[in-house]
């Protein structure tokens, strides 16, 4: 039993997104709660491709009829991606994150989450050895000024402005710390998911459709309460997340390296007129890198360019103009990939799985 497991870890772990093993198992005890043996074992034969129950039934040597209806149950339970396309049910692998994780937004407990807190360090630490990151950063609108170089998939409200297709679901991280008594006072729901992946959520029973005006309000209420704005590392990204500090497993544990904008893909920084500066430490305050600081007299703040990683939000609360964005010199700028198959196989390259 425990053996398939193993083998799951080791299939999930050559994903884009990783499940590095850990000398406790605690990656192991995660996927016993999640797959019984029998789903686990049929995972086995899924790809990161989109398939008939034919196929998948010829590589796991099982009988169509007997696997459909788990692969079913498994797509209903967020562990695999089911699509059904003109009355034909298709399958594929799902990574852990961004992917099983999430879908289990509506099935968490207490043993779960427990699990998952102690393991996520390690699986960030593994996703951010790489130069291209799932999600990445980008500055609030009212942090955006006529001198920043901004492209149109920096502008947040422009990405959602161009959507068909939008679903808000409920944050994971700030319900999974609820349900520990350790939540926080900032919005629910503030998942934004477009397109084909609203259409998925939809299917599972997760989150509800609104309409743009509704995504931008909730924009609106979450950069006012804190909240950095996080798409997916595309320029036609699939979803946008506003996260707080205290909740955020992705912002809470890169908090803990010593130079966060190294490994944030993220083309903006901060910056101080120190002219402008009354010492008010607004900005200090909002910071979610700590990356700002106060003199000895408390009269000027600076910015740490090391843990900057281009939100904004320290602009927002400044009413002295004394903080704005800069863009980062041209060397230390990063393009994202066009799409979610880009942005995977470049990370798929940098893992070494794939030639470069």
């Amino acid at each position: 039993m425990e053996n398939v497991y193993k083998k799951l870890a080791v299939h999930l772990d050559n994903t884009p997104s990783g499940f590095p093993e850990t000398e406790s198992g605690v990656e192991l005890r995660i996927l016993k709660q999640l797959f019984t043996k029998e789903e686990a074992e049929l995972d086995l034969s899924l790809v990161l491709m989109l398939e008939t129950v034919e196929t998948i039934a010829k590589r796991a040597d099982k009988d169509p009829k007997v696997i459909e209806p788990i692969l079913i149950e498994m797509g209903k339970k967020g562990l695999i991606i089911h699509v059904n396309r003109n009355g034909i049910n298709t399958f594929m692998f799902a990574q852990f994150v961004v992917g099983i994780w999430e879908y289990q937004v509506n099935r968490l407990t207490k043993e779960l989450i427990k699990d998952f807190n102690e393991y996520v360090p390690f699986l960030i630490k593994d996703q951010y050895k790489h130069k291209t990151q799932q999600l990445r950063v980008v500055p609030v609108a009212k942090a955006v000024n006529t001198e920043l170089n901004i492209m149109d998939y920096e502008e947040v409200e422009n990405i959602i402005k161009s959507q068909s297709k939008i679903l808000v679901t409920p944050c994971i991280c700030r319900k999974e710390h609820t349900i520990m008594g350790k939540g926080c006072d900032k919005i629910s729901e503030a998942c934004l998911i477009f397109g084909s992946g609203a259409y998925m959520y939809e299917n599972r029973g997760i989150g509800r459709t609104i309409s743009q005006k509704e995504a931008l309000d909730i924009l609106k209420k979450g950069v006012k309460q804190g909240l950095v704005v996080q798409p997916f590392n595309a320029k036609k990204p699939i979803n946008i997340c506003l996260c707080c500090d205290c909740c955020c497993q992705i912002l809470m544990n890169i908090k803990d390296f010593e130079a966060p904008a190294k490994i944030v893909n993220s083309n903006f920084q901060a910056s101080v007129e120190e002219d402008e500066c009354t010492g008010c430490q607004a900005c200090e305050e909002i910071c979610p890198m700590d990356a700002i600081d106060m003199d000895e007299e408390k009269i000027l703040a600076s910015v740490n360019l090391d843990r900057c990683i281009g939100c904004g939000l320290c602009v927002t609360v400044c009413e002295f103009e004394a903080m704005s964005l800069k863009d980062k010199k041209e060397t230390e700028k990063i393009e994202p990939p066009a799409n979610i198959v880009e942005t995977y196989m470049d990370i798929v390259k940098e893992k070494g799985l794939l030639p470069s």
